[in-house]
């Protein structure tokens, strides 16, 4: 609909811009189930809160994309880690990054689901059907896949296929999105805020943990509807570094437990070896991984992963408003390392889970 005033009789409401309508979740899922893939996704979550709980000793680690603009790059790389996943099966618990949308701080491209053709057209319903189709394929390689909620809506069109979420930096203080995490079925890693501060992202976790009624819409027909949750118990701290430097040193996890402590909660993190702590430069994620590594190695049993920027090929290219042109399998958001680096830091890390068990 191009007209920017919704009316009714005696009434009208004055719209921003224009509004076009899409599905509600139910008819996307009728049309692209899930399916026999859903027990891939089951099977994962189920394997991630062990080790949440200690009751598994392997490391969570989640590595892929910085954010995903070509689905068929993202299924080449997750053929190439459902290999890796089954040869560090004993030690790591490996799930894919396949970040969907992408939170700005002030502007650009915003992910495959809101511009999926790279070029401003904003095909939302096209890219809600190639977000869905992606995790499916992902999925279907026998893959688990994680993702970071930043449009409180999106889950709803994807939330069951989803193993592992994030609540990014930039949204980690937002209310709106504490109480979303409350109600997803699957774990939440909160990350630090973008200058460092680690207690948003426990209360954050304190939050979600907590049972909460809001507004949203319902995924049968659309309407809105009361959300009541049940709360996530699953939630915990990602330490990504900050404006003021990186946080992955012992003193800093140390730092981070001491306030999880504090507040009640589980006294378990996860380590974003890439953004703040290597100081957004892609060669310096394997330094970072190697030190988190050693922490692990000498018996720290707290960090119970960590995350990776990780593609085809290392670095990142410039988008070109279009798909032509591009290279393939780079990203065109933050730098990632290639599959060959992302190999090396996975092996660095079962071998120090396999210290860790020496050390027990």
């Amino acid at each position: 609909m191009s007209d920017s005033t919704l009316t009714r009789p005696g009434q009208s409401w004055q719209l921003s811009e224009t509004y076009e309508p899409l599905p509600y979740p139910a008819m996307l899922l009728d049309r692209m189930p899930l399916g026999a893939h859903a027990a891939t996704v089951k099977a994962a979550r189920s394997d991630v809160r062990r080790v949440l709980s200690g009751i598994d000793d392997r490391l969570i680690v989640i590595a892929g994309p910085c954010s995903v603009h070509d689905p068929q790059a993202a299924l080449d790389y997750a053929r190439w880690l459902a290999i890796q996943a089954a040869e560090f099966r004993s030690d790591l618990v490996i799930v894919m990054r396949a970040y969907l949308e992408k939170p700005r701080t002030v502007t650009g491209w915003k992910g495959l689901i809101s511009d999926p053709d790279l070029d401003g057209s904003c095909d939302v319903a096209r890219g809600l059907q190639l977000a869905r189709e992606l995790l499916i394929g992902i999925a279907a390689e026998g893959v688990p896949a994680a993702t970071e909620w930043v449009d409180p809506m999106t889950p709803g069109y994807m939330s069951d296929a989803v193993t592992w979420g994030a609540i990014g930096a930039r949204t980690t203080h937002s209310q709106v999105h504490r109480m979303l995490a409350s109600s997803l079925p699957m774990p939440i890693g909160f990350k630090n805020a973008p200058d460092g501060d680690v207690q948003a992202a426990v209360d954050g976790c304190r939050c979600a943990a907590e049972r909460h009624a809001v507004t949203g819409m319902s995924p049968w027909d659309g309407t809105p509807a009361v959300i009541r949750s049940a709360g996530n118990p699953d939630c915990h701290v990602v330490l990504r570094g900050g404006r003021w430097g990186p946080n992955y040193q012992r003193a800093h996890v140390g730092g981070a437990l001491s306030l999880l402590s504090e507040a009640g909660l589980p006294r378990r993190v996860m380590v974003d070896v890439s953004h703040g702590n290597s100081g957004k430069d892609h060669n310096r994620q394997p330094l970072v991984a190697r030190a988190v590594a050693d922490q692990i190695a000498a018996g720290d049993t707290a960090i119970i992963g960590v995350m990776m920027e990780s593609n085809l090929r290392a670095g990142r290219q410039n988008p070109a408003g279009e798909r032509a042109g591009l290279v393939y399998g780079q990203s065109i958001t933050d730098a990632c390392i290639d599959t060959t680096t992302t190999r090396q830091v996975m092996e660095s890390l079962a071998q120090a889970v396999g210290d860790r068990r020496s050390v027990r």
